[in-house]
């Protein structure tokens, strides 16, 4: 449950909080994304929470109430070739760096919290906040920019790889998904590093695969 006061204890030490977070970590296919968002002190966003817990209409109905609400507020894409690149824990934390540092072009922020336990440089003091989606509001509201923009994008990535099944999934690494890349082979936005399973499952793949055809071909 949200501490609408823990982001106030920060602005009365500090002034203007940014929350950052990310979304898209843990699939195989899409870029992470990262938000960063300013709230004004003392805004209270009701039935605001991690993005995890909430509805995909709830998360759809506040996305547009913390655009609204913010003093200042960035989205920003790392691909999965940069993911492949730098590993995804540094991918994660480059994005939040870039989401921060486009708030500041129109709203520097005193202090910066992280969601999670990794710290990253800001350029001004910052904290991590374990589970902090779940405790300060301007992580979650961070939370619920990330994950319905990497939504909307999966939907549209589905469109035009369709093979994969991206629109249920959003790139997760379901065994739906698995076995649709063992068939098809990986697609231009998948992540590279995260097909390790091709080899090390391919006796499980191989098997499933031919379930799936015999399944197909009883239905011809």
């Amino acid at each position: 449950m949200l501490d609408y006061n823990f982001d106030r204890e920060y602005y009365s030490s500090y002034g203007y909080v940014c929350g950052t977070d990310e979304a898209g970590r843990g699939p195989l296919a899409g870029p992470v994304v990262a938000a960063a968002v300013i709230l004004p002190d003392g805004c209270v966003i009701e039935g605001l929470d991690d993005s995890k817990k909430l509805t995909e209409k709830k998360r759809e109905k506040l996305f547009d109430i913390i655009k609204e609400q913010a003093l200042s507020y960035a989205i920003i894409e790392v691909s999965p070739e940069e993911i492949d690149e730098l590993n995804i824990l540094r991918a994660s934390l480059t994005a939040m760096q870039r989401a921060v540092a486009k708030v500041r072009e129109t709203l520097p922020p005193a202090v910066v919290l992280i969601d999670g336990n990794q710290q990253a440089d800001f350029g001004v003091p910052s904290f991590t906040v374990v589970k902090g989606d779940s405790i300060s509001q301007s992580i979650a509201a961070a939370s619920v920019l990330a994950k319905v923009h990497r939504d909307r994008l999966m939907e549209k990535l589905a469109e035009e790889y369709p093979l994969y099944g991206i629109a249920k999934h959003k790139g997760y690494p379901t065994p739906d998904h698995k076995l649709a890349v063992y068939e098809h082979g990986p697609s231009p936005i998948h992540r590279r590093s995260f097909l390790s399973f091709l080899e090390r499952d391919k006796e499980k793949l191989e098997a499933a695969l031919q379930k799936k055809r015999a399944k197909e071909n009883e239905l011809k």
